[in-house]
């Protein structure tokens, strides 16, 4: 449940990502970046011949929802991304998940904010750069595709 507070907005290092099969408490969940967020909607102007006046009227067209980026460390299980990757790839039509994203609050218990990525696929996964001489640790990256998003 989403609380409201008025006086301070959140921090935005405390997340969970959960989806069909991925428990948002598990170590596959444990991602440290999600990005792109949001939704754009498309304005269309129209404008009669005979109008009144020479200002078009707006009309409210189609809701696109930006490809949302999730980035985790490489943990060596890959079961749970890979399953749902190769469903996809090999042409599934119907391995569509909603994907939960919930900002919790402080005390990491009080959900701040919830988005539903409705109807979501994987569309690209990049591997981790490898380097011999580099102390960074390797990542994964994970782009989703879906065809809603709702905030609650």
């Amino acid at each position: 449940m989403a609380t409201e507070r008025l006086d301070r907005p959140y921090s935005q290092f405390n997340f969970r990502v959960s989806w069909d099969g991925l428990d948002e408490n598990s170590a596959q969940a444990g991602f440290q970046e999600v990005s792109g967020l949001g939704m754009e909607i498309t304005i269309a102007e129209y404008r009669a011949g005979n109008a009144a006046t020479n200002e078009p009227t707006k009309i409210t067209g189609t809701v696109k929802t930006p490809d949302v980026t999730l980035k985790r460390g490489v943990i060596g299980e890959l079961s749970t991304l890979y399953d749902w990757l190769n469903e996809v790839r090999n042409g599934s039509q119907i391995a569509l998940k909603n994907v939960t994203i919930k900002l919790m609050s402080e005390d990491r218990e009080t959900v701040a904010q919830t988005w539903r990525l409705i109807n979501s696929r994987p569309m690209k996964y990049t591997g981790p750069s490898l380097n011999g001489k580099g102390t960074d640790l390797a990542v994964e990256e994970l782009v989703l595709s879906a065809e809603r998003i709702e905030l609650n």
